[in-house]
């Protein structure tokens, strides 16, 4: 079954013929630069948004594997922190979000020729509370993966099966998800998020995330490492690193790490209905 829906994917590209990908550097999008890039060659185009949402390393990250890959990789600058609807930070923040990247997309790819600017948004994604890939759409964007029916699991299975050494990348959406809906948003607060979740790797954390709330800095880990991570990790030194950035509280999230776990607000309150 996956082997048939890789060969749908190909199939739709070849159908495209020019294709411009919105392209972050996460497992998803770059299934998707991979494989236009096997069908389109030079045909296709990656191109990554930088912004302060953005982790400088994700961005190098981005760029190097758009290197391995061999696909032309281009970056462009986006500005939706000058935008007060996203900066606010409401339930729909995504969507303004995309709304301000595809903005950016489109007229690049009319310009240079691409008929399609395409995302990495995979069939799971369409089960999700995700205001964004409404503002993807109403542009005029495609989504390949969702397309041919390809779930989070098939990227990673594809994408190991391609001999992609990223396969199990963990999720690293935009920093601004790190903050409760209703808290502004500023490039200072993204920066100390972003400084603290760097931190925290260094320490040889894989997957985590620092929420932030105020001046109270919330890390998650899973909960399975929880105990180790307090018996091994100087907290010491954890909490003046954290405090240094500019937050004031540095706690731990007994319950662990859960992908999308602040929407859960969302859930009791029927914010996204």
């Amino acid at each position: 079954m996956v082997a048939d829906k890789l060969n749908r994917l190909k199939a739709l590209f070849a159908e495209m013929d020019r294709a411009l990908i919105a392209y972050s550097g996460g497992i998803d999008s770059t299934l998707v630069a991979k494989v236009a890039y096997d069908v389109l060659g030079d045909r296709a185009l990656a191109v990554t948004a930088n912004s302060p949402s953005l982790l400088p390393e994700d961005l190098e990250d981005a760029q190097i594997q758009a290197a391995e890959i061999g696909v032309r990789h281009e970056i462009v600058t986006t500005h939706e922190l000058e935008n007060p609807s996203y900066a606010a930070n409401p339930v729909n923040r995504c969507y303004f979000c995309k709304s301000e990247l595809h903005d950016t997309l489109k007229p690049l790819a009319l310009e240079r020729g691409y008929p399609y600017v395409v995302d990495g948004v995979n069939a799971d994604d369409l089960q999700d509370y995700r205001p964004g890939i409404q503002a993807a759409k109403e542009r005029g964007a495609r989504s390949p993966l969702a397309e041919v029916g390809i779930t989070k699991l098939e990227v990673r299975q594809i994408a190991q099966n391609l001999g992609l050494p990223w396969w199990d990348k963990p999720a690293q959406p935009c920093l601004s998800s790190r903050f409760p809906y209703g808290e502004a948003i500023t490039a200072e607060k993204l920066q100390r998020v972003g400084r603290a979740e760097r931190y925290l790797r260094q320490l040889g954390c894989r997957t985590l995330r620092v929420r932030s709330a105020g001046d109270t800095a919330r890390i998650e880990l899973p909960a399975e490492a929880i105990r180790s991570f307090v018996a091994e990790v100087d907290l010491e030194a954890l909490v003046t690193a954290l405090q240094s950035y500019g937050f004031t509280y540095v706690t731990l999230d007994l319950e662990g790490f859960r992908s999308g776990k602040l929407n859960q607000v969302l859930q009791t309150t029927g914010a996204n209905r």
